[in-house]
């Protein structure tokens, strides 16, 4: 296991022809000298020119790493956050540690920040949560977040070292499984986005609670038979968690159970009534709050604009998901028919829905596939029932797609661990109600 703070490497922004941003003291331009103020990066055939005062300060290469001198920091403007999520926008983000640009195979920029992981996490806090979260909470997620990072670059180290890579895709006739996850990177650890962890650089860092956080959980993580857990979250449960497996590889993860989101039992979803019952439902769970207070403490204000979190609807004309279910998947279904689950977990969740066209007909899985191919961003989640308006053929007129939750609901719920952590939850007892048979270790 980990012993020592290692600096990782996330990918801010990517395939970009060019860019520009701000140096806020002085860069030591590794091959050239140092730099400060404005800069820009142009992919050129020859290589990425860097240039400043319109002047290239750097000869053309396939990489330009950019090292601070002293507590310098540097800016990269639009930033696009959210990517392919109904909020997405682009934002100027200020980084700290070593900038590193990279031309890929088909000549285009992306943009590397060398981090230690303790900063890194003081920014993933900041960037999932509000500054003025309860403190109990900034822990826990500290926990989860660090847990994470590092079962990711430990998986990352046992694959290299095998030299085969985990399978993510799984093809055959009438069925696509597909799933995503960290791996999915090639030239850095993390990328900057929901699809790993939020992360804003210092641009987000607007009180001392976040740093206070990391500070006192410092080298702090789950740790389960001796190994670091891979300690996943998302923003809201619906009020049961999901397994692992539901949403990526075939693996049960021991500690990443089906947890009722509750002060008492609510069984897990084994049937679809069951789940036609949950999700038509109102139960009671942490996570089912609007309470605008503890909102405003847990999310920033962008997931401010989501508010029907727990419980959701989302309805399309029969052509309007025609077309979206084709450009998502690249199959034209003709006229849909119906949307049937096929397998549920015990969240709830579908991992497994069958997509009924008159041309064609696929089974699609996993659970955030499935969310892709019924939205033009993300659906909230794969916790949904359907109801269909049919004409006088039974041909569908309307799907009204009603849910719960919000992400593929495996590990921490932030919602959920707001409300505890405001009701008086220590950090160590939120994060071992979502992952049971955990411990809390300090191994650095």
């Amino acid at each position: 296991m980990i012993t020592t703070e290692p600096i990782i490497t996330v990918g801010i922004i990517e395939h970009l022809p060019s860019l520009r941003g701000e140096f806020h003291g002085t860069f030591r331009i590794d091959g050239a000298g140092d730099c400060s103020g404005a800069y820009e990066a142009i992919a050129t055939p020859a290589g990425i020119s860097l240039r400043s005062g319109g002047k290239e300060i750097a000869a053309p290469a396939k990489m330009i790493r950019c090292v601070p001198v002293g507590d310098a920091t540097f800016t990269v403007f639009d930033v696009v956050i959210g990517v392919n999520f109904h909020w997405e926008r682009k934002e100027n983000q200020t980084f700290q540690g070593a900038l590193r640009l990279v031309q890929r195979d088909d000549g285009t920029l992306s943009v590397i920040n060398e981090v230690a992981l303790e900063q890194y996490l003081a920014s993933v806090i900041s960037s999932e949560m509000s500054a003025t979260a309860p403190m109990e909470l900034l822990e826990a997620h500290a926990i989860t977040s660090r847990s994470w990072l590092a079962a990711m670059l430990e998986r990352e180290q046992a694959e290299k070292n095998v030299g085969v890579p985990s399978q993510r895709c799984i093809e055959k006739e009438g069925e696509i499984v597909r799933w995503y996850d960290r791996e999915d990177h090639d030239i850095f650890d993390v990328c900057a986005d929901d699809h790993c962890q939020r992360y804003q650089g210092i641009s987000k860092i607007i009180s001392a609670n976040a740093a206070a956080a990391i500070k006192a959980t410092r080298g702090v993580f789950l740790v389960y038979d001796n190994t670091i857990c891979d300690a996943r979250f998302y923003k809201a449960c619906g009020g049961l968690t999901e397994l692992f497996e539901n949403s990526w590889e075939n693996v049960h993860v021991p500690y990443i159970e089906c947890v009722s989101d509750a002060a008492h039992q609510h069984p897990p979803i084994a049937t679809e009534e069951e789940a036609q019952q949950w999700i038509r439902s109102n139960p009671d769970a942490y996570c089912n709050t609007r309470d605008g207070n503890v909102l405003r403490m847990v999310l920033p204000s962008f997931d401010q604009e989501t508010t029907d979190f727990f419980r959701w609807t989302v309805t399309y004309k029969r052509e309007e998901l025609e077309e979206i279910l084709t450009k998502k998947s690249g199959i034209d279904f003709g006229t849909l028919m119906d949307l049937v689950p096929v397998q549920r977990g015990p969240s709830g969740r579908i991992f497994r829905l069958k997509i009924v066209g008159t041309k064609k007909s696929v089974i699609v899985g996993k659970e955030l596939e499935i969310r892709r191919w019924l939205s033009k961003s993300h659906l909230y989640s794969g916790a949904f029932v359907v109801d269909t308006e049919r004409d006088g053929n039974d041909v569908p007129l309307t799907f009204a797609l009603r849910g719960a939750g919000w992400g593929h609901g495996a590990g921490l719920c932030q919602i959920g661990a707001a409300v505890m952590a405001v009701r008086g939850f220590k950090p160590e007892q939120i994060v071992k109600h979502y992952f049971p048979g955990a411990e809390v270790k300090k191994l650095y």
